[in-house]
């Protein structure tokens, strides 16, 4: 238990700060996002969290999964629908939880980040909104699935 709470410390300040400079900025510096996810590779090593081959597929897919979503929607609208950043942070959770905790992950920060644009458009605030914090909720909702186990 508390070489949980040893991984666990790292992982909810740089989710905290992400979160905090995501909405500041509109950025997720790759200064926090990338020692993140080799943090999280290095976590499971021998599998603390995760096994370590479903923790490199969970970077590679997490990266991927939204990569692949911003494509699309570049082929539709023409532009971006969300920074690199947001694929690096995911990439990040992934490599800290795993190929089989990412779509849970990406659920939730997607069902997070709906409730946060239906409060948005209350407050006739027509400007993008940050990803970063909805990944946030979602991965410290996975560490506490994962420390509730």
């Amino acid at each position: 238990m508390i070489l949980y709470v040893l991984a666990a410390v790292p992982l909810v300040v740089a989710l905290l700060v992400l979160a905090w400079v995501d909405i500041r900025t509109g950025l997720l510096p790759d200064l926090i996002t990338l020692p993140l996810a080799w943090l999280g590779l290095l976590i499971n090593l021998d599998g603390l969290i995760a096994p370590l081959k479903d923790s490199v597929l969970g970077a590679v897919f997490g990266y991927m999964i939204l990569w692949t979503a911003n494509q699309m929607f570049r082929r539709i609208a023409g532009q971006d629908g969300m920074g690199y950043g947001d694929f690096k942070m995911t990439a990040a959770l992934g490599a800290w939880f795993g190929m089989s905790m990412l779509p849970w992950i990406v659920m939730g920060a997607c069902i997070t980040g709906l409730g946060a644009a239906f409060s948005r458009q209350r407050s006739a605030k027509n400007q993008p909104m940050p990803f970063g914090p909805c990944l946030s909720v979602a991965g410290v909702a996975a560490m506490i699935v994962v420390f509730s186990r």
